[in-house]
Protein backbone atom coordinates (compact mmCIF):
# COMPACT_ATOMS: atom_id res chain seq x y z
CA UNK A 1 0.00 0.00 0.00
CA UNK A 2 2.92 2.38 0.49
CA UNK A 3 2.89 5.02 -2.20
CA UNK A 4 -0.53 4.04 -3.53
CA UNK A 5 -3.27 6.65 -3.50
CA UNK A 6 -6.26 6.09 -1.23
CA UNK A 7 -9.59 7.66 -2.08
CA UNK A 8 -13.20 7.33 -0.90
CA UNK A 9 -15.92 7.80 -3.54
CA UNK A 10 -19.48 6.87 -4.35
CA UNK A 11 -20.30 3.33 -5.52
CA UNK A 12 -20.70 2.82 -9.28
CA UNK A 13 -22.20 -0.08 -11.24
CA UNK A 14 -18.68 -1.27 -12.07
CA UNK A 15 -17.91 -1.74 -8.33
CA UNK A 16 -20.51 -4.38 -7.53
CA UNK A 17 -18.47 -7.48 -8.39
CA UNK A 18 -15.71 -6.32 -6.01
CA UNK A 19 -18.21 -5.28 -3.29
CA UNK A 20 -20.03 -8.62 -3.44
CA UNK A 21 -16.73 -10.53 -3.27
CA UNK A 22 -15.49 -8.51 -0.26
CA UNK A 23 -18.86 -8.91 1.49
CA UNK A 24 -18.89 -12.66 0.93
CA UNK A 25 -15.33 -13.07 2.23
CA UNK A 26 -16.14 -11.02 5.32
CA UNK A 27 -19.55 -12.45 6.22
CA UNK A 28 -20.10 -15.88 4.63
CA UNK A 29 -18.17 -17.63 7.42
CA UNK A 30 -20.53 -16.01 9.93
CA UNK A 31 -23.61 -17.06 7.93
CA UNK A 32 -24.42 -13.39 7.27
CA UNK A 33 -23.67 -12.92 3.56
CA UNK A 34 -26.58 -11.20 1.82
CA UNK A 35 -25.90 -11.36 -1.89
CA UNK A 36 -25.84 -8.75 -4.63
CA UNK A 37 -29.54 -7.84 -4.74
CA UNK A 38 -29.83 -7.07 -1.02
CA UNK A 39 -26.53 -5.16 -0.97
CA UNK A 40 -27.50 -3.05 -3.98
CA UNK A 41 -30.89 -2.31 -2.43
CA UNK A 42 -29.17 -0.83 0.63
CA UNK A 43 -27.00 1.40 -1.56
CA UNK A 44 -29.99 2.37 -3.71
CA UNK A 45 -31.87 3.38 -0.54
CA UNK A 46 -29.20 5.98 0.27
CA UNK A 47 -26.57 6.44 -2.46
CA UNK A 48 -25.14 9.55 -0.75
CA UNK A 49 -24.08 7.51 2.31
CA UNK A 50 -22.58 4.46 0.57
CA UNK A 51 -18.95 4.45 -0.54
CA UNK A 52 -16.07 2.50 -2.02
CA UNK A 53 -12.52 2.94 -0.81
CA UNK A 54 -9.94 2.68 -3.60
CA UNK A 55 -6.30 1.83 -3.00
CA UNK A 56 -4.50 2.61 -6.20
CA UNK A 57 -7.17 2.22 -8.84
CA UNK A 58 -8.80 -0.83 -7.23
CA UNK A 59 -11.72 -1.13 -4.78
CA UNK A 60 -10.25 -2.24 -1.45
CA UNK A 61 -13.18 -1.60 0.87
CA UNK A 62 -16.74 -0.37 1.01
CA UNK A 63 -19.31 1.06 3.39
CA UNK A 64 -23.11 0.87 3.17
CA UNK A 65 -25.23 3.11 5.40
CA UNK A 66 -28.90 4.02 5.13
CA UNK A 67 -31.52 5.90 7.15
CA UNK A 68 -33.13 3.56 9.67
CA UNK A 69 -35.07 4.32 12.84
CA UNK A 70 -33.09 3.99 16.06
CA UNK A 71 -33.09 0.50 17.57
CA UNK A 72 -34.22 -1.02 14.27
CA UNK A 73 -32.10 -2.52 11.51
CA UNK A 74 -32.37 -4.10 8.05
CA UNK A 75 -33.52 -7.68 7.66
CA UNK A 76 -30.63 -9.58 6.06
CA UNK A 77 -33.02 -11.70 4.02
CA UNK A 78 -34.91 -8.82 2.40
CA UNK A 79 -34.07 -6.05 -0.01
CA UNK A 80 -34.53 -2.49 1.17
CA UNK A 81 -37.12 -0.26 -0.52
CA UNK A 82 -35.94 3.19 -1.60
CA UNK A 83 -37.11 5.99 0.70
CA UNK A 84 -38.55 3.63 3.30
CA UNK A 85 -37.40 5.52 6.40
CA UNK A 86 -37.45 9.22 7.24
CA UNK A 87 -35.26 9.48 10.33
CA UNK A 88 -32.29 11.36 11.76
CA UNK A 89 -30.58 8.02 12.53
CA UNK A 90 -28.19 6.60 9.94
CA UNK A 91 -27.58 2.86 10.18
CA UNK A 92 -24.08 1.75 9.20
CA UNK A 93 -24.97 -1.62 7.69
CA UNK A 94 -21.57 -2.79 6.36
CA UNK A 95 -17.99 -1.66 6.56
CA UNK A 96 -15.50 -4.04 4.95
CA UNK A 97 -11.82 -3.66 4.14
CA UNK A 98 -10.06 -6.24 1.94
CA UNK A 99 -8.27 -8.74 4.16
CA UNK A 100 -4.77 -7.89 2.90
CA UNK A 101 -5.21 -4.22 3.91
CA UNK A 102 -6.80 -4.52 7.35
CA UNK A 103 -5.13 -2.90 10.34
CA UNK A 104 -3.94 0.16 8.37
CA UNK A 105 -6.59 2.70 9.38
CA UNK A 106 -8.64 2.36 6.19
CA UNK A 107 -11.81 1.44 8.07
CA UNK A 108 -11.44 4.63 10.12
CA UNK A 109 -11.02 6.58 6.89
CA UNK A 110 -14.35 5.21 5.61
CA UNK A 111 -16.01 5.93 8.96
CA UNK A 112 -14.69 9.51 8.95
CA UNK A 113 -16.00 9.99 5.42
CA UNK A 114 -19.40 8.66 6.48
CA UNK A 115 -19.46 11.02 9.47
CA UNK A 116 -18.82 14.00 7.20
CA UNK A 117 -21.53 12.92 4.75
CA UNK A 118 -24.03 12.14 7.53
CA UNK A 119 -23.43 15.43 9.33
CA UNK A 120 -23.92 17.42 6.14
CA UNK A 121 -27.25 15.64 5.60
CA UNK A 122 -28.61 16.36 9.09
CA UNK A 123 -28.26 12.94 10.69
CA UNK A 124 -27.90 13.07 14.47
CA UNK A 125 -26.84 9.50 15.25
CA UNK A 126 -25.14 6.56 13.59
CA UNK A 127 -26.17 3.05 14.62
CA UNK A 128 -24.80 -0.35 13.69
CA UNK A 129 -24.83 -3.99 14.66
CA UNK A 130 -21.44 -5.32 15.73
CA UNK A 131 -21.08 -8.89 14.46
CA UNK A 132 -18.37 -11.52 14.74
CA UNK A 133 -17.19 -10.21 18.12
CA UNK A 134 -16.35 -6.76 16.70
CA UNK A 135 -17.88 -4.84 19.64
CA UNK A 136 -14.44 -3.78 20.91
CA UNK A 137 -13.52 -2.30 17.50
CA UNK A 138 -16.70 -0.21 17.45
CA UNK A 139 -16.45 0.82 21.12
CA UNK A 140 -13.00 2.25 20.38
CA UNK A 141 -14.69 4.46 17.77
CA UNK A 142 -17.24 5.91 20.19
CA UNK A 143 -20.13 3.48 19.74
CA UNK A 144 -22.09 2.43 22.83
CA UNK A 145 -23.79 -0.97 23.15
CA UNK A 146 -27.48 -1.33 23.95
CA UNK A 147 -27.73 -4.75 25.61
CA UNK A 148 -31.55 -4.56 25.71
CA UNK A 149 -31.75 -4.64 21.90
CA UNK A 150 -31.39 -8.17 20.53
CA UNK A 151 -30.60 -8.03 16.80
CA UNK A 152 -32.24 -11.18 15.47
CA UNK A 153 -30.76 -12.71 12.35
CA UNK A 154 -27.27 -11.24 12.89
CA UNK A 155 -25.66 -14.11 14.80
CA UNK A 156 -25.34 -15.15 18.42
CA UNK A 157 -22.87 -12.42 19.42
CA UNK A 158 -24.50 -9.49 17.61
CA UNK A 159 -24.65 -6.22 19.56
CA UNK A 160 -26.68 -3.13 18.61
CA UNK A 161 -24.59 0.02 19.10
CA UNK A 162 -24.83 3.74 18.30
CA UNK A 163 -23.13 7.09 18.78
CA UNK A 164 -24.03 10.71 18.30
CA UNK A 165 -22.64 12.51 15.29
CA UNK A 166 -19.24 14.12 15.43
CA UNK A 167 -19.17 17.77 14.50
CA UNK A 168 -18.02 18.35 10.93
CA UNK A 169 -14.89 20.14 12.22
CA UNK A 170 -13.83 16.89 13.95
CA UNK A 171 -13.80 14.96 10.68
CA UNK A 172 -11.00 15.14 8.12
CA UNK A 173 -11.77 16.40 4.63
CA UNK A 174 -12.25 13.51 2.16
CA UNK A 175 -9.98 13.02 -0.83
CA UNK A 176 -10.97 14.73 -4.11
Amino acid sequence: MSGESVCVRGITDADWDAVVLMESRAYAGLGLSEGREALRSRADASPDTCFVLDVGAQPAGYLLALPYPAFRYPDLERSEPVGAHATRNLHLHDLVIAERLRGRGLGQRLLDHLSLAAGSRGFERISLIAVGRSERFWSARGFTPYPGVSPGGYGANAVYMSRSMKRAADVPVPCP
